[in-house]
């Protein structure tokens, strides 16, 4: 894999620093979050737990009923199976430090731009049909 690689999904950037999807080991990618960018629903990850540490700008990351917006240096734990999602609420871009334990891989990335960087709305069903690969389940939407 190309260290320098940058994988677009939306106007999200993922660049992986350590990929360990193949060996079932830790993850860590930066993730650039520009201004008003369209997000994942919130989900929670059956295989994974996940650690966000802020690098620059906010993020504003909820996990189950806890919502906070970090700063940099500030950063917070999905346990696995707890649901959380991420947006960036300010007019600057927000970068964070991504660790996965195990790791999903940036193959899963790159499997979710296929389907989102079509130009068009994203078709759900393969939407769901990749995460579901990688162990990723939505929130049904509140009634």
């Amino acid at each position: 894999m190309n260290q320098t690689e940058i994988i677009k999904v939306g106007q999200l950037e993922i660049k992986y620093l350590i990929d360990g999807a193949a060996k079932g080991t830790m993850g860590v990618f930066e993730l650039l979050v520009p201004p008003g960018s369209n997000v994942p629903p919130p989900h929670s990850h059956t295989l994974t737990e996940e650690c966000v540490y802020v690098l620059e700008g906010v993020l504003r990351y909820s996990v189950d009923s806890t919502v906070r917006d970090l700063g940099p240096g500030e950063w917070m734990h999905t346990p696995m199976g707890s649901v959380h999602g991420f947006s960036n609420p300010s007019d600057t871009p927000a970068r964070a430090l991504i660790v996965l334990t195990p790791d999903i891989g940036a193959q899963f990335f790159r499997d979710v731009g296929t389907v989102v960087n079509t130009g068009a709305p994203p078709n759900r069903a393969e939407l769901l049909a990749v995460m579901a690969r990688y162990g990723l389940v939505p929130t049904p939407p509140h009634a």
